[in-house]
C-alpha cells in the first residue's frame, strides 16, 4: 500500500498539480503538497507519519477520500508536520476526542468556550439553581472550603465541577405519576475530582418525607405524588428489609469534605426558603451510611478472612471431586464425602422410596408463591417513572398472591410436623424408643453449616463485592446488623429480638421450625403412650394457639395480610408480636403431628366415595375461604378493620392447610386424583433437593439486585415480577450452597449414624449373648 500512494505522490507531483485550486483533492496530493511545502523528500519521517494518518484514518473510509484544499494551506504554514493537526483536520470529530483525554488541560488551552460557557452559567444558575453549602450558615470549615472552589469552577465550567452539578438530582417530568425518587448519576458523581485540591465528589442519597397538607386540593396531588400511599412509612422506620415508602430519595453530589449533617443542614435550609409560604411541611434525613465516595478502603481483616476461608474450601472441594475421580475402593469415605461429582449425582437423583406422596409437589407450589411474594416485596424498592400507576394496577384481587405471604410458610411448618411425627412413630413402633439427641444433631447437621455459611458471607463478603445508591441501605447495614447478632441466628433463638435487629430477616422460620421440632418428642411421645390424652392436649394447644393469634391481632392492631395502606410500622408489629413467634405457629405444627401420626395408623385405611367428595368439597372450602376470602383488603378504598385482619390471622392459616392436608392424606390412602397426582409428580423431589437453600438465596440476590439499582426504571408486571436473570440466578446458586455445604455435612452425618448403627447393633448383640448365658 505505501508504494503506491507514493507512486501517485510522485506522479502529482511530475504534473505539477498546483496548491492554489478551489476544487477538493483527493487526500493523497494534499498530503503530498504538505510535506513538499515543507522541503521533505519521499523517504523522509514525515511523509512516513503522513502514511500512518492516512492508514489510521482515512483507509477505513475507503481510498477515494477528498478533503478541501484549505487543508494544505494550513499544515503548510507549521515548521513542521503536526500529526494530530493532520489528523484533526481529516476527521472533525478527533478534537473532542483529544480533549476527552485530558479534560483540564484542554479546558486551559481553549480560549473559544468562554462566551458560551458564561451565558450557559448565567441560565443553568437562573433555572436549576446547584447545591451549594457555601452559603448555609453552620456547616463545617472543610465543607465551605471546598463548595466555594467548587462554586468557582463551576461557574468556569470546569468539567470535574460540571460533573458533581450533572450528577446532582433534578426535578423530572412525571412527579404525578410517582416519579419521585432520584438517583441522579451515581458513578459520573463518584468520578468527579480536583486532585490537585483533593476533593473527590461525594454521592449523598437524601430522603424527604412531605407531610399531608390541609388543602384538599394539594392533598391530593400529594396522593399521586405518594402512589396513594400504597405503604405509609415514617423516617425513623427501619428501612433494610421493607422500604420506606412514603419517603423521597433524592441525590446530591457534594464534595467530600462535608459530613451528612452539612448536607442535611443545606437541605434543612432550602427547604425552608422554597416552601416558606406554602401549606406544605417537609422532614429531611441524610445518613451518614448513605453517602459514598470513591477513595478506597481497606479491606477489615474479617472480610478478608471470610473470603480466604470461602477461596480455600472452594480449593479443598476442587481436591476432594479430583480424589473421588481417581480413588480405588479404600477411598477416605469424609473426604469424599465433599466430592461434587457425588454429590451432583446424588443431586439430581429421583429416589422412589417411602416418602409420602405429594409433599414434594406441595413444597415446589408453595416455594414458588413464597418467591413470588418475596420479589413483590423487592419492587417497592425501586423507583420507577409510573410508580402510581404501578399501584393503580396492582390495587386489583388478584393481588393476593402476593399480598398472602404469610400463609406460604404454613404449609412448611405443617409439613414439618408431620414428617417428624410419622418418622418418630414409625421408630417408636419398631424399636419402642427416640434418641431424641440423635435427632437434634441430624437436624443440626443438615440446617447449621448451610445456614452458617451464608451469614458468613452475607456479613463479611457480600458488602465488598459491588455498591450502588441504595447499597448501604439494603447490603451493608444488614451486614452491620449481622455482626452483632449473627450468634443468635446459630442458636434458633433470632426470632425473639424482632425483625428491625435480625441478621437475616428472611430466616426467621428456620428458628421457628427448630423451636417447633425440639418440642416435637415431648407431644409424639404423648400421643403414642395415651393416644385420647395426647390428642386432647394438642387440640388444646392448637385451639389456644389460635385464640391467641386473634386477640394479639385485635388488640394490637396487627396484620397478617399486606392490606393497601398498610404501615411499615404495623408490619414490623405484626411480625415482632405474632408472626416470627412459635407460640402463634403451632397450630398448623400441631396439625402435622396429627396429620403424620393418622399416617401412620389409618395405613391400610381406604376412604369411600362420600367421604372422598366431603373432603374434596371441605378442601375447596378451605382453599377459598384462605386465598381468595381476603382478597378485598387489597383494595385502593380499604380501610383496616381489626376484625378483618384478626379473623384471617386466626383462621386462614387453618384453612390453607386444610387443602394441601387432604390432598396428602388421600392421596397416601389411596385416592389418586388429578390434584394428587400431579402433586405426586416424582420431578418435584429434585425441588425438595435444594428448596432450603433456594430459602436462603432468595433474599440476598433481590437485594443485591436492589442495591446496585442506579436509575429510575419503567414498571411491568410481567419484566418486573417475573425477573427470569433473577431466577435463574437464585437456583444457580442454590444448587452451589446445597452442593458445597448442604450435602457434604448430610454425608458425613450419614457415615457417623452409620458407625453409631454399627456399635449399637454389636452391643445389642453382646447383651442378648450375656442374657442367654444368664
Amino acid at each position: 500500500m505505501s508504494s503506491s500512494w507514493k507512486e501517485q505522490f510522485q506522479e502529482a507531483s511530475s504534473n505539477k498539480i498546483i496548491a492554489g485550486s478551489k476544487s477538493c483533492l483527493d487526500v493523497q496530493v494534499t498530503l503530498y503538497l504538505v510535506c513538499t511545502d515543507i522541503n521533505c523528500n519521499i523517504n523522509s519521517n514525515y511523509l512516513e507519519n503522513a502514511e500512518s494518518i492516512f492508514n489510521r484514518t482515512l483507509l477505513s473510509r475507503g481510498d477515494r477520500v477528498t478533503v478541501p484544499l484549505a487543508i494544505t494551506e494550513q499544515v503548510a504554514a507549521t515548521p513542521e508536520l503536526d500529526i494530530d493537526l493532520v489528523e484533526s483536520l481529516i476527521d472533525e470529530d478527533a478534537p473532542a476526542k483529544n480533549c476527552l483525554k485530558n479534560m483540564s488541560s484542554c479546558f486551559e488551552k481553549d480560549d473559544l468556550h468562554q462566551d458560551a460557557t458564561r451565558n450557559l452559567h448565567k441560565y443553568l444558575l437562573s433555572t436549576i439553581p446547584p447545591f451549594d453549602p457555601s452559603k448555609t450558615k453552620g456547616v463545617s470549615k472543610s465543607c465551605k472550603t471546598q463548595s466555594r472552589r467548587y462554586m468557582e469552577d463551576l461557574a468556569k465550567f470546569k468539567f470535574w465541577a460540571l460533573q458533581m452539578y450533572d450528577s446532582s438530582a433534578k426535578i423530572p417530568s412525571g412527579l404525578l405519576n410517582g416519579n419521585v425518587n432520584q438517583f441522579g448519576d451515581y458513578d459520573v458523581c463518584l468520578r468527579a475530582n480536583l486532585k490537585e485540591e483533593n476533593i473527590y465528589g461525594q454521592y449523598c442519597l437524601a430522603a424527604l418525607q412531605v407531610e399531608r397538607p390541609d388543602s384538599i386540593y394539594l392533598a391530593a396531588l400529594h396522593r399521586l405524588l405518594q402512589s396513594h400511599s400504597h405503604f405509609k412509612s415514617r423516617m425513623e422506620d427501619p428501612g433494610h428489609r421493607v422500604p420506606r415508602y412514603s419517603s423521597i430519595n433524592w441525590a446530591l453530589c457534594v464534595p467530600d469534605g462535608c459530613t451528612n449533617e452539612d448536607v442535611q443542614l443545606v437541605i434543612q435550609d432550602s427547604l425552608r426558603k422554597i416552601f416558606r409560604n406554602t401549606d406544605f411541611k417537609i422532614q429531611s434525613q441524610v445518613s451518614s451510611t448513605m453517602c459514598q465516595t470513591s477513595r478506597p478502603k481497606a479491606l477489615p481483616l474479617s472480610t478478608i478472612l471470610g473470603m480466604s476461608f470461602f477461596i480455600g474450601f472452594a480449593i479443598f472441594i476442587g481436591f476432594a471431586t479430583l480424589y473421588d475421580s481417581v480413588a480405588v475402593d479404600d477411598a477416605n469415605v469424609y473426604v469424599t464425602s465433599f466430592s461434587l461429582r457425588k454429590n451432583w449425582n446424588s443431586l439430581i437423583s429421583v429416589k422412589k422410596n417411602d416418602d409420602i406422596k405429594a409433599v414434594h409437589g406441595i413444597r415446589f407450589l408453595n416455594s414458588l408463591l413464597l418467591l413470588l411474594a418475596h420479589k413483590s416485596m423487592a419492587i417497592f424498592f425501586v423507583p420507577y417513572q409510573n410508580r402510581t400507576e404501578m399501584v393503580e394496577f396492582i390495587a386489583k384481587p388478584w393481588t393476593v398472591l402476593a399480598r398472602a405471604a404469610s400463609l406460604y410458610t404454613d404449609p412448611f411448618i405443617m409439613i414439618a410436623g408431620m414428617l417428624t411425627a410419622h418418622s418418630f412413630i414409625g421408630k417408636l413402633e419398631k424399636t419402642n424408643k427416640i434418641n431424641i439427641m440423635q435427632e437434634y444433631i441430624n437436624r443440626l447437621f443438615r440446617i447449621v453449616p448451610t445456614f452458617a455459611a451464608l451469614i458468613a458471607f452475607c456479613t463479611f463478603v457480600l458488602p465488598w463485592i459491588d455498591s450502588g445508591p441504595m447499597w448501604n441501605q439494603v447490603i451493608t447495614h444488614h451486614s452491620d446488623i449481622c455482626k452483632q447478632n449473627w450468634w443468635r441466628n446459630l442458636l434458633f433463638i433470632h426470632n425473639y429480638y424482632g425483625f428491625g435487629d435480625m441478621c437475616l430477616t428472611h430466616t426467621h422460620h428456620i428458628g421457628i421450625d427448630t423451636q417447633l421440632f425440639f418440642t416435637s418428642p415431648l407431644l409424639i411421645l404423648l400421643l403414642w403412650k395415651y393416644p385420647k390424652k395426647g390428642l386432647g392436649v394438642l387440640l388444646f394447644l392448637a385451639i389456644g394457639s389460635t385464640i391467641f393469634r386473634y386477640y394479639v391481632t385485635y388488640t394490637l392492631r396487627l396484620s397478617n395480610y399486606i392490606h393497601f395502606g398498610t404501615s411499615i410500622q404495623q408490619l414490623f408489629d405484626t411480625a415482632d408480636n405474632m408472626y416470627i413467634l412459635p407460640i402463634h405457629r403451632a397450630t398448623v405444627y400441631i396439625m402435622g403431628i396429627l396429620l403424620g401420626y393418622y399416617l401412620r395408623k389409618l395405613q391400610h385405611f381406604r376412604l369411600s366415595k362420600i367421604q372422598i367428595r366431603i373432603g374434596n368439597s371441605i378442601a375447596l372450602l378451605s382453599f377459598l375461604a384462605s386465598f381468595l376470602g381476603p382478597s378485598f383488603m387489597g383494595s385502593i378504598k380499604y380501610v383496616y378493620n381489626p376484625t378483618d385482619a384478626a379473623w384471617y390471622a386466626a383462621f386462614a392459616p387453618i384453612f390453607w392447610c386444610i387443602t394441601f392436608g387432604w390432598i396428602i392424606f388421600s392421596t397416601q390412602v389411596g385416592h389418586e386424583s388429578s390434584l394428587g397426582k400431579f402433586f405426586s409428580w416424582p420431578g418435584f423431589s429434585l425441588w425438595t433437593n435444594i428448596s432450603y437453600t433456594v430459602y436462603l438465596t432468595q433474599f440476598p440476590i433481590f437485594f443485591y439486585n436492589v442495591g446496585t439499582i442506579k436509575s429510575p426504571e419503567q414498571y411491568s408486571f410481567w419484566r418486573t415480577n417475573i425477573n427470569i436473570h433473577e431466577i435463574f440466578a437464585i437456583i444457580a446458586s442454590s444448587v452451589v450452597l446445597t452442593l458445597l455445604f448442604e450435602m457434604p455435612f448430610q454425608n458425613i452425618r450419614n457415615i457417623i449414624l452409620k458407625k453409631d448403627r454399627r456399635k449399637l447393633t454389636e452391643n445389642d448383640q453382646d447383651a442378648l449373648y450375656e442374657k442367654k448365658q444368664t
